[in-house]
């Protein structure tokens, strides 16, 4: 396929001493470097690990749970059901 592309002089510059280094043509050099590019900018980014602390989940003091229906209606209302 055949189109134009308007480089930056130091891109241009640089394929041009590559592809004179590689004794490789100036089209040869610039395909590879689009597909390189390109791999590596559409390819999604690493996740980092998600780690959570854990946490003792016990109640606060003067709260049990054998009365768990007054801790729901403290928490949520009375008139929750």
């Amino acid at each position: 396929m055949r189109t134009t592309l308007t480089l930056d002089h130091d891109v241009a510059a640089r394929a041009k001493q590559g592809a004179a280094r590689l004794r490789k043509p100036f089209k040869e050099v610039i395909n590879a470097a689009l597909r390189a590019g390109l791999d590596q900018i559409l390819a999604p980014p690493a996740a980092k690990p998600y780690r959570t602390k854990p946490r003792a989940m016990g109640l606060r003091r003067g709260f049990s749970y054998d009365h768990i229906s007054e801790l729901i209606a403290g928490a949520e209302g009375e008139e929750h059901s």
